[in-house]
């Protein structure tokens, strides 16, 4: 359980940044994502035959993104994770969203997507009952697969350029622009690090330009400030058979949606300290609140349903710049670009090699990403096949080539997206393993000391059938300590909590999970301590440290999931004779 400093990470989620660092920081991650917000309501809108709603789509996306963006940063309440992580136009919706249009016209896909935001709030709150599904094996594919469905697409923009340019224009920019970032990510110091992708941008720009393939007219045509002269159309309350037919495909897309932002919010805490932390799901849920809340507000505003964007997550890792201002800077950018074209055209109007060279590197990272959410969560030859299999299971549907006949038009060709095909295909398998998994024994009582009689019997009951009566001395020792451990983080709360204790056999160790209600939002992580106790000499502990002193030495692993509702912490012991325990100073014969 040792742990080792991030280097990389210069500004951290909770620090101050000053503001015109942010705003310079802001305007990267904008122009490397405004083509996308712009690109997918474009697609969706036109697809579904509602051009002439085209300018107030485009209109309303650049308004939602920023201001949901924003509301991830803030973290009011329970609303909003508190890190950079904006969010625009889902790319996975555009069947859905397109159909929708088709069918009933803005008014009616707005309607389907007020529904679907109040469906992802539901799933805020169910979020702990669903963490045997969404596991780190689930994420971590999702995660590796986004660039599986993206990289198409960007090798398919390095080729884009105007009829009549030279043939070199297109390759030269992108080798500069590549070798800007990469160079810079290299051997650059951590200042120039902060601008890596404006570096890049500008500089791709500049040489595209002398080739005449920025597109300067489009700079010069649009306006300075304006709003569409089509109107908000409305909702549509009817509730016909249409919005019925509709509502299921909705649903089906908010919980793949939900799974695959749910590695993208684990990810971002991951890259944004510089000590690695145990990922706090209590920021998970406030992050899918924020989603929730910003698709009834896509949904108000008649627009395309919104979803976290994975690049955030490399950006912060290439520049080491993971404060939260900088998710309000991009906030702010993105509002102002809704009510001034001409900002939207200058960033659009980057030509499409710059664009995707610049891209490139940063999925790069995503998918390096998505295999570390996967490795440091301990993987065994289980995990390695539900991997394996949905990962190329998503590759395989993502380039039609598995049964296309039969499956390129399934649920409305939704199966046809990597992410969603691999990320279902994880998610059955992982029900499936844990429906054929054996039960474990339950123990149910209040989260009190004076129960330690009862616990005993019971962990003695299960050692037996379960063949691991050797370790029952390491069971109870561990059992008390975590109970100890719980019962300090939520001293002076005043609540008697209710405890589930469920013991199970598991590749030969004994595998304990405490359920116990929440103490609050600002209690604090108990494998958090226990890494932190790792890099502390044993001399300097405290007589409050001794319960994690005691546990790591019992434990041979300990994760605390904390939910709003639910602390869940899951303890692994050996079946390994009892050592000499440590006494409070931290000496002792080690287990």
């Amino acid at each position: 359980m040792a742990s080792t400093a991030q280097t990389g990470v210069r500004y951290e989620a909770g620090d101050v940044l000053p503001a015109a660092l942010a705003f310079s920081q802001g305007l990267q991650h904008v122009a490397l994502q405004v083509s996308i917000v712009v690109l997918v309501t474009v697609i969706v809108f036109r697809a579904g035959g509602a051009e002439n709603y085209l300018s107030w789509g485009v209109f309303a996306s650049l308004l939602t993104t920023g201001i949901s963006t924003g509301l991830q940063a803030l973290r009011i309440g329970r609303v909003g994770a508190g890190y950079i992580l904006a969010s625009g136009p889902s790319a996975i919706s555009i069947a859905v969203g397109s159909t929708a249009l088709a069918a009933g016209g803005p008014a009616l896909l707005a309607t389907l997507v007020v529904v679907a935001g109040l469906v992802q709030l539901v799933f805020m709150w169910q979020l702990a009952r669903l963490r045997q599904l969404l596991t780190p094996t689930v994420t971590g594919t999702v995660i590796m697969l986004m660039p599986v469905t993206v990289m198409p697409i960007l090798f398919d923009m390095l080729r884009q350029t105007p009829p009549g340019t030279s043939v070199a224009a297109g390759p030269l920019c992108v080798c500069l622009t590549l070798a800007v970032i990469i160079g810079i990510g290299l051997k650059g110091t951590d200042t120039l690090r902060l601008w890596t992708l404006g570096l890049a941008l500008i500089s791709g720009s500049l040489l595209a330009g002398l080739f005449g393939l920025y597109d300067t007219h489009r700079v010069a045509e649009a306006a300075w400030v304006g709003v569409p002269d089509v109107g908000w159309p409305g909702l549509d309350l009817s509730f016909g058979p249409l919005f019925w037919a509709l509502l299921p495909a909705f649903v089906l897309l908010t919980f793949i949606e939900t799974t695959k932002s749910t590695g993208v919010f684990v990810a971002i805490q991951r890259v944004s300290w510089r000590r690695p932390r145990a990922v706090d799901f209590r920021a998970v849920q406030a992050a899918v609140a924020a989603t929730g809340v910003s698709n009834l507000l896509t949904g108000l505003s008649a627009t395309v349903p919104n979803t976290p964007y994975p690049l955030n997550v490399s950006m912060v890792e290439l520049t080491g710049v993971a404060a939260r201002r900088v998710g309000l800077a991009i906030g702010v950018v993105y509002i102002l670009l809704a009510f001034l074209p001409k900002g939207t055209a200058l960033f659009l109007a980057i030509p499409d090699p710059v664009i995707a060279a610049a891209l490139l590197p940063l999925f790069t990272l995503i998918f390096v990403a998505g295999m570390r959410e996967v490795v440091q969560s301990g993987t065994d030859y289980r995990t390695g096949l539900i991997v394996g299999v949905s990962f190329w299971t998503g590759v395989g549907f993502q380039y039609d080539m598995i049964f296309p006949a039969y499956f390129s038009q399934f649920a409305g060709g939704l199966l046809q997206n990597g992410m969603t095909s691999g990320g279902l295909t994880a998610l059955l398998l992982t029900v499936l393993m844990k429906l054929t998994a054996p039960r474990g024994s339950k123990f149910r009582g209040p989260l009190d000391l004076a129960e330690l009689p009862r616990i005993r019997a019971f962990l003695g009951t299960f050692a037996t059938a379960s063949g691991l009566g050797v370790a029952l001395e390491r069971l109870e020792a561990a059992t008390e300590e975590t109970l100890q451990a719980l019962l300090d983080a939520g001293a002076g709360s005043g609540d008697r909590r209710a405890l589930l204790l469920t013991a199970r056999k598991e590749d030969g160790e004994a595998i304990l999970e405490f359920i116990v209600g929440a103490v609050g939002d600002d209690s604090s992580n108990l494998q958090d301590q226990m890494t932190l106790l790792a890099d502390q000499p044993p001399e300097t502990a405290l007589a409050s440290e001794v319960s994690f002193r005691l546990l790591r030495h019992f434990a041979s692993a300990v994760h605390h999931q904390q939910f709003h509702d639910l602390d869940i912490v899951t303890v692994r012991v050996a079946p390994l004779p009892l050592a000499t325990p440590p006494r409070p100073d931290g000496s002792g014969t080690p287990g």
